[in-house]
This record gives C-alpha cells, sequence and structure tokens, in this order.
C-alpha cells in the first residue's frame, strides 16, 4: 500500500516534463492518475512507462469541446477526485518588439484561459478535502526580460491561487501553486542547438544560488505536498527555484 493507494488524480500536461514527474510519482505511491496531453505519441509513451494505474487523454486545454470531453471521462473513469494538478502550459520567449498578437493570444490561452476552465469543469468532480494545485513560474516577479506575456500569464494564474481559493474554500477544497524556477527537462537540447544549449544552460547556473537547475521529480514532491500534506495551506505559492527569487 502506498502513501496516495486510495487517491484519484488528474494532471494536464502530464506527458512529459514535470506532469510526467508528478504522474509518476502517484502512481509509484499507488494513486490512479489520468494525464492529458496535444501529442497522442508522447501519451502513448507515457502510458507505457506509468501501466495500467493511468489514463491517458489527449486534451488541448484550450478548447473547451476537449475539457468537457475530459471530465466526462474523468467521472467514467475515476467517479471523485483527490486531486487535480493544472500544469499544461507553453513557454515563449520574445522580444517586446517583436511579439505578434497571434503569440499573445496563444499564451494566454493555453496559460491562463486553460487553467481557469480546468479548474471550472473539473471542480465539481473534486471531494472534499482535495487540493488543487497550479503550476505558475518564478518569471511571475522576476522581470525576465523577453518574456513579459509569459510571465504576465503567470501572474495572472498565481493569483486564480488565491481567488479560487477563496471560490472553493466552502466545499473544503484547498488551491495553492507550484513555482518552478528554472527545471532541467531535456526540452533546451530539442529547442535549440547543443551549444547554444549548452551556454544558456551555465548562465542559469551561474545565476542561481544553489548552482543548478532543478529536477521534474523535485517539482513534483512540492506538488504532491501542496496537494495532500498541506492541508492547512490554501491560496499560497510554493516557490521551487533554488532561491533565485529570494536571495
Amino acid at each position: 500500500m502506498g502513501r496516495y493507494s486510495d487517491k484519484n488524480a488528474v494532471i494536464t500536461g502530464g506527458g512529459s516534463g514535470m506532469g510526467f514527474a508528478m504522474a509518476k510519482l502517484l502512481v509509484d505511491e499507488g494513486a490512479r492518475v489520468m494525464i492529458t496531453g496535444r501529442s497522442r505519441t508522447t501519451l502513448d509513451t507515457a502510458q507505457e512507462r506509468l501501466g495500467e494505474n493511468a489514463v491517458t487523454v489527449r486534451s488541448d486545454v484550450a478548447t473547451m469541446s476537449d475539457l468537457d470531453i475530459l471530465a466526462d471521462r474523468a467521472k467514467h473513469e475515476f467517479g471523485t477526485l483527490q486531486a487535480l494538478f493544472v500544469n499544461a502550459g507553453i513557454a515563449r520567449t520574445s522580444p517586446l518588439e517583436e511579439t505578434t498578437e497571434q503569440e499573445y493570444d496563444e499564451l494566454f490561452a493555453i496559460n491562463v484561459k486553460g487553467a481557469f476552465f480546468t479548474v471550472q469543469r473539473l471542480a465539481p468532480l473534486l471531494s472534499t478535502g482535495a487540493g488543487i494545485v497550479l503550476t505558475t513560474s518564478n518569471a511571475n516577479v522576476m522581470g525576465i526580460p523577453a518574456t513579459s506575456v509569459y510571465a504576465a500569464g503567470k501572474a495572472a494564474v498565481r493569483s486564480m491561487a488565491r481567488t479560487l481559493a477563496a471560490d472553493l474554500l466552502p466545499r473544503g477544497i484547498r488551491v495553492n501553486a507550484i513555482g518552478p524556477g528554472p527545471v532541467d527537462t531535456g526540452i533546451l537540447e530539442n529547442g535549440m542547438n547543443q551549444e547554444a544549449a549548452a551556454q544558456f544552460k551555465a548562465q542559469v547556473i551561474a545565476a542561481n544560488p544553489m548552482r543548478r537547475f532543478g529536477t521534474p521529480e523535485e517539482m513534483a514532491r512540492a506538488a504532491a505536498f501542496l496537494a495532500f500534506e498541506a492541508t492547512y495551506v490554501t491560496g499560497t505559492e510554493l516557490v521551487v527555484d533554488g532561491g533565485a527569487t529570494q536571495l
């Protein structure tokens, strides 16, 4: 029997990176999880690694019909939920002068609109005492160049953690946020050449008080703490960034 053997959870953006690490931690501790993502290939790979206690649903959080299908599937598979991890999101950097309306709309549609309506659609399935964890970013307080739209969206999600916590408190549901700093998920190597990725990572490491990136597993442990153990905590943001915003 694992710590979470009686728990059901939905994790949006759970096919890779931090979302997958969250799913693996929960499954390893006995929970049943439903993970979402936009890539069927990524979800199939995650399913193979997670095993029979995981259910995958191809879903785009920016599409309301997809969220309706997700809610129906979660109700059919689990009945009730004890945790919801609102993790799906995209990161884009663009200088102020070069940011397009399309880029702006896409970031807000997925990161902000998607987060809000994920909670709206799935909240009816959450049991008393359940925990919701929103993924924000330490960029929402740092003023990092070329991240104005992304950071503003994550600041909006941070605000949602407070207001949704107040909305759902009468039902005994807690809402908190995890604010990751730099996390090594391998995405840099996929998005740029090895030399550029190595240079960027060296700069980030040099600027971080702990002189390293975080790991997806460290983010997952923090998120699980907020969802299940932090029973007297709601409306807060747990920043997991190696001290970058504090020291």
